[in-house]
This record gives C-alpha cells, structure tokens and sequence, in this order.
C-alpha cells in the first residue's frame, strides 16, 4: 500500500481527497494521512515513517510548503514531493523544484491530473526503492560511501540500510575456477581477463536464475548467497547447473579445459556491511562460520565435485543425489567432518 501525506491547511481539501481517491483507498492501494501546516506535515512523517509521497501546498501558517521541502530534504529526501498550490508562477515553480520536489500541479485541482502525476510519482518511488533494495540484497556495486552519494541515494534513511546487521537463514556457495592461476601465468593479460570474464558471466545467470546474488568476486572464485525458501535446495540447483554450463565453454583459444570446485554451507550468519568507516569504503557482505565453513568444503573439493557437508546433506538427500566422499580436517573444526559429493 501506498501511503501519501497532504499538507494543506485547506479544511475541505481531505474531504475532496478522500472522495476523488476512494476506489483507490477502497482496494487498500492508497492510505492518506492529512496535516494542516509544514510542523504538523514533519510529526506526521515522524509518526508514519513509511510515508513514500507527500502532496503539500505552499501558503499555510506555521510553516509554508517551500520551508516544509528544505526541511524534508534534510530529514528524509527517499520522500517524493508534488506541489499543489494556487501559487503557480515561475519563481515558485523554480524555488519548489530547487528544494527537492517531483512536480507541481496548480489550484483549483484537476483530479485526473493530480492522479496520473501520484502515479508517475509513485513509480519513480518504487525504482528507487529497487535501486536501493538490488544494491543491498544483490550487491551489483560495491560502495565508495561519501556524503555525497549517501544525499543523492536518500540520505540518512538509505544510510541506515545500508548499515543495518541481522541474523539470516542461508546458504552460501564458493566456486573456484580449478587451475586457473597457471593460465595467469603464461597468457596475455587481457586473454586472462576475456576468460575470467567470459566464466563469470556464465557462473552468474545460473546464480541469478535460481534466486540467488553474486557476494563477491574474489580472485578467480565467486561467493554467491541464497535466501528465502529452499535455499540450500536453490543453491544446489545453481552450482549443478555452473558446473555444466562451464564445462561447455570453448577453450577461447589455448589449451585450458575450464573445471569447478564447488562448497556449500548452509544456515546462520551474519549479514551486514563490512569494511572501514575511515576509508568510508563497505562492502554488504555475510560473516561467520557458516561462510568460513563453505569456503573450507570448497578447498577441499576436486574437479567437478561439489562438496557438503553431514548436515546438508541430511536436509537434501530425499531430493539430490549424494554419495559420500569420506572424512576431512576443517581448520577450526574438531574432529573429521564427514563429506558428500552432489552429483545430481
């Protein structure tokens, strides 16, 4: 649901809203909440964080709409902003947009007008909130944090996301590109590159394909994070279909038949944003045991094997393929731990 915020000190202007609006309001699409003045507008927003519109005219006591957009701006600019008001000339059309609103529609409202513009800006909204969800969930930018990007990103709002930690249920997955480093050696740089490139690409749909976000690249190896339902079941699925599809692709050339190793662990850890405040320079990443012990049954793996655990696999066996592949020695573990290989 959508929730819009009207600040007008107009006393019939809710009751208009409401009438114009009520198929909308009926369906749940729409939720308004009304204030008076620009003060009254910012407790609103105080009291309904999840306020993603606000419909304000300029003229109103207390705090006008001009004063109300800067003050916005500061506190919490993810808001988008229509003016509505009977004020509609240039200087006020250019100071509103100068402090930060989407629109502006003049007074007496044309309620198609103002509702094919709450559309408009709505969708604009929802991008950004997309933006702002791929670049937390599926990490398709690591972040150089100054202020500057923080403001344009929606300020301390997005900051706050971007440096919220939790505890998550999920399964992560480290492939590793076996002997590839002997390419390195021996091949022109930019060879290396197309053909890391060229793996990485086809590692990646596969990921993106079975729900899952690339973590980081690291080297000629991918840390790939699923969550939700079915994780470890998606995560499985995605590593059997890397391991074929890279076993598909030509040589590009030189004599490197590509093979994988694969590691996967799967269950708590701890997700958040990792690196220097200093530097202003994080990266969302997962942390923890979990993580550790992944990439460890990833080390332990041989070509074409894609290696889990007893406690994964007694989550999956009525649904995969496993056969056993013996005991190993994980750093920081006690004992052998018992491994399996997936096969399909």
């Amino acid at each position: 649901m959508t929730k819009i915020l009207v600040a007008d000190d107009e006393a019939d202007l809710e009751t208009l809203i409401r009438q114009k609006f009520r198929q909308k309001i009926r369906e749940q699409k729409y939720e308004f909440v009304f204030a008076s003045n620009g003060n009254d507008a910012l407790e609103k927003i105080q009291q309904h964080p999840d306020i993603d519109i606000l419909l304000s005219d300029i003229n109103m006591p207390e705090m006008d709409g001009l004063t109300l957009l800067s003050k916005l701006n500061e506190s919490n600019s993810l808001i988008k902003s229509v003016i509505v008001s009977a004020y509609g000339d240039m200087e006020n059309i250019r100071t509103a947009m100068n402090r930060g609103a989407f629109d502006f529609i003049t007074k007496p409202i044309n309620f198609e007008d103002l509702s094919l513009t709450v559309e408009k800006t709505l969708a604009h909204v929802l991008q950004v909130k997309e933006t702002l969800k791929a670049i937390k969930e599926n990490n398709i930018l690591k972040m150089y944090v100054d202020e500057t990007v923080l403001k344009f990103m929606g300020g301390r709002e997005f900051e706050s996301a971007l440096m919220a930690n939790e505890i998550v249920q999920a399964s992560v997955v480290f492939i590793d590109i076996c002997s590839f480093t002997a390419i390195s050696e021996t091949e022109s740089p930019d060879t290396v590159v197309k053909l890391l490139n060229n793996y990485f690409d086809v590692m990646v749909k596969e990921i993106i394909a079975q729900g899952g976000y690339v973590d980081k690249f690291i080297g000629d190896a991918v840390m790939a994070v699923f969550r939700g339902d079915y994780h470890l079941d998606r995560a499985i699925e995605a590593s059997l279909a890397v391991r074929a599809k890279v076993a598909e692709l030509p040589a590009l050339g030189i004599t490197f038949s590509p093979k994988v190793s694969i590691g996967i662990n799967s269950g708590e850890m701890i997700s958040g944003n990792i690196g220097s405040v200093n530097l202003k320079r994080l990266d969302y990443t997962v942390i923890g045991d979990v993580v550790n012990t992944a990439q460890r049954l990833q080390a332990a793996a041989k070509e074409n094997q894609i290696i889990i655990n007893e406690t994964s696999y007694q989550k999956v066996k009525d649904s995969f393929h496993c056969q056993k592949a013996g005991e190993v020695a994980l750093k920081n573990k006690a004992g052998l731990t018992n491994i399996y290989m997936v096969m399909d």
